[in-house]
């Protein structure tokens, strides 16, 4: 193979020549058939040699085209909106609707006899995590703790709280689990019930590490895979030959700790374990998701039950019941915890 130190001068003036437009092609009788391998051969060096020295190729047109000479506006817009569709994590979750389950979860909490023990839950075992771990932070970030039970117990130890939700209410701040958080340098932070429905669950771990002082520990609870089996059977004799997403899908035991491991977190630990509910009708069921919050909030969610499918989800209730009538619903409740040394 020719390599670049044989190229002839000629052949190489002649390829410059080519490439900035002043070369003139001479008539076919002139040419010499016992030279074109090696003119087609210096032709490809030059070629390559030009790629590697000069950063230009050539288009399928036969124009030459400098990669650094710049692009003109409507490119560099065109990059830049692929640019940004391709770092942006796909979108199954509605932002819109995510805030929307929020508002009704705060106004159904107004009820005394709501249900909550899903975050009751969730708070008693971080309580239990930290007695066990003999872990006494001294600041704490604490979101999506609707009822201030955390809050109230770690102030009462001692803890400089900050409150914060996705829609806050008095004495919490706002924020987006997809953004920098505000602050940092916590010895603690806590997550309740909203990494579920993030369309960036790396990036919102990611930023509750980074608000985290070194020897800071992050806890984070929300409902995993394998819950309300119940209801999902009942959606889908609901939607018979027609189904609809009813129930986003959710995180499990193997993705949680291979997401803290991708993320930097320290001695992850992941767990999930089981809350078992009994209910009496189809309505106290879907009452007490809907108060906690654990609706369908994707992007493309399928349309409202008519008569008919109503229909069908009752019997499909009555089929599941037993012999008082309950039937047992199950949520999963995943843990995910890690230290940033």
């Amino acid at each position: 193979m020719t390599s670049l130190d044989d190229v002839p001068q000629r052949a190489l003036a002649l390829r410059t020549a080519w490439l900035s437009g002043n070369h003139k092609p001479a008539p076919a009788r002139q040419a010499k058939p016992a030279l074109r391998g090696q003119r087609i051969a210096a032709q490809w060096a030059a070629r390559r040699k030009n790629k590697v020295h000069n950063g230009r190729k050539r288009s399928g047109k036969g124009h030459a085209i400098d990669l650094f000479v710049p692009a003109a506006p409507w490119q560099v817009a065109r990059i830049r909106a692929v640019a940004k569709s391709m770092a942006l994590p796909p979108t199954i979750f509605s932002p819109r609707r995510r805030l929307a389950v929020r508002r009704r979860l705060h106004r159904m909490q107004q009820s005394p006899d709501a249900a909550r023990y899903l975050l009751d839950d969730m708070t008693e075992d971080v309580i239990e995590r930290l007695d066990f771990l003999r872990h006494e932070p001294k600041s704490a970030l604490v979101i999506g703790d609707w009822t201030g039970t955390l809050a109230q117990t770690l102030d009462a130890r001692g803890v400089e709280v900050d409150r914060a939700d996705p829609l806050p209410v008095s004495g919490e701040q706002a924020i987006d689990e997809e953004q920098p958080l505000p602050g940092g340098g916590f010895q603690l932070v806590t997550s309740f019930g909203t990494l579920d429905t993030v369309n960036d669950l790396p990036g919102a771990l990611l930023h509750l590490r980074a608000a985290l002082a070194p020897g800071g520990l992050m806890i984070a609870s929300f409902a995993g895979a394998g819950s309300l089996p119940a209801l999902r059977e009942i959606m889908a004799a609901a939607d018979a030959e027609r189904p609809a997403p009813r129930l986003h899908p959710m995180v499990d035991v193997r993705a949680g700790g291979q997401l803290l491991q991708r993320c930097g977190f320290d001695d992850p630990v992941i767990d999930s374990r089981s809350l078992s509910v009994r209910f009496g009708s189809l309505a106290s069921l879907v009452a007490d998701v809907r108060a906690q919050g654990q609706q369908n909030v994707l992007a493309k969610h399928g349309p409202a039950l008519g008569k008919a499918a109503h229909a069908r989800a009752l019997d499909a209730f009555d089929e599941l019941a037993d012999e008082q009538g309950r039937v047992t619903e199950t949520f999963e409740i995943l843990t995910l915890s890690g230290w940033r040394r």
